[in-house]
């Protein structure tokens, strides 16, 4: 066997901005919180919700009773957040907490700004600070904060409805998703061998499957696998799609088109860029080569594309058991 190689860990951030319309439901709790005021939903048999929802969870009834809440409610399960992530609610130690509003059967995940951990229990009573600004979104309540305020009745003097305005109301959010991955001995040999240009997958000693990238044991049998097998980096088209809808981030032109590559020699296909042929041509058996960058690093991502080799096309029998 080669030497081992140093097992390669990497930051990695999963990241995009999630749009969706609210409808009248949301629109309307997203409105009222731009007024400082809580809305919920009251269910068919009594019960309130917040924040509301579009259809009883338990029965998938419609919902459509917009009530008042109070903003102060109280802690029914906590955790601490010692050392917050760039862009959670604070800045500072807090509390990860589900509130249940005054006047709302249900909780709601939000920060709690209690100073320190020891000030954190549950059953403890909160507030919500407002935001100094609000406009409309969730983000107008900045947290919770301790009070000393019993429970209080909602206003009865508020009015919630459905507002036309509300139809057409879409929202933004970013979602991100900070981690460390960590590759394992197999993976990092198959990584180390992409910097120079190499394809290594590993044979599994049962049932002779050669997996690339290697996953270190065979899925089907369950026993390691440790017989390198460096494959010669042309490959066949299996299956693909033609992406013709243009989204936020994307780095390709519409149309492209990816697909999954069956290299020769191995039992398992790698998902991939087809280029240097129309999308309308891309099909399967299309025999194909890698293109690499000219700076490569331990990434799947030195590769480019993969682009026809100009070998005739495969029989399907060759590749109907890889689909």
């Amino acid at each position: 066997m080669a030497d081992e190689p140093t097992v390669l860990t990497a930051p990695f951030s999963l990241e995009f901005t999630y749009t969706r319309s609210v409808g009248p439901v949301l629109g309307a709790f997203f409105d009222a919180l731009g007024k400082r005021r809580i809305l919920g939903v009251r269910t068919k048999d009594g019960r309130v919700i917040v924040p509301p929802q579009e259809y009883d969870p338990v029965t998938g009834e419609g919902l459509y009773e917009l009530v008042p809440v109070a903003d102060t409610g109280t802690v029914t399960t906590w955790t601490w957040a010692a050392e917050p992530k760039p862009g959670q609610p604070l800045e500072h130690p807090f509390a990860w907490a589900l509130v249940r509003f005054d006047g709302a059967d249900t909780a709601m995940l939000h920060a709690v700004d209690a100073g320190n951990e020891s000030a954190m229990s549950t059953g403890m009573r909160v507030q919500v600070r407002w935001q100094a600004e609000t406009t409309g979104d969730i983000t107008d309540i900045a947290c919770f904060e301790p009070t000393a305020i019993p429970f209080r009745a909602p206003e009865p003097a508020y009015s919630a409805g459905f507002g036309a305005q509300n139809e057409e109301k879409v929202v933004e959010r970013p979602i991100k998703l900070d981690y460390s991955y960590t590759a394992g001995r197999a993976q990092s040999r198959f990584l180390k061998g992409v910097t120079e240009q190499r394809l290594i997958g590993e044979r599994c000693p049962s049932c002779s499957k050669v997996y690339v990238p290697p996953r270190g044991s065979c899925p089907t049998c369950g026993v390691p696998t440790s017989e390198q097998v460096e494959l010669p980096g042309t490959g066949t088209v299996t299956t693909f799609c033609v992406v013709n809808i243009p989204f936020a981030g994307q780095a390709v032109e519409c149309p492209y088109v990816s697909a999954t590559v069956l290299l020769d020699g191995a039992d398992i296909g790698i998902f991939h860029l087809i280029q240097e042929i129309p999308a309308d041509e891309v099909r399967m058996g299309l025999r194909v080569e890698p293109v690499w960058k000219d700076e490569l690093k331990p990434t799947l991502e030195s590769i480019k594309y993969f682009k026809p080799t100009g070998e005739p096309d495969v029989d399907y029998e060759s590749y109907r058991e890889h689909l």
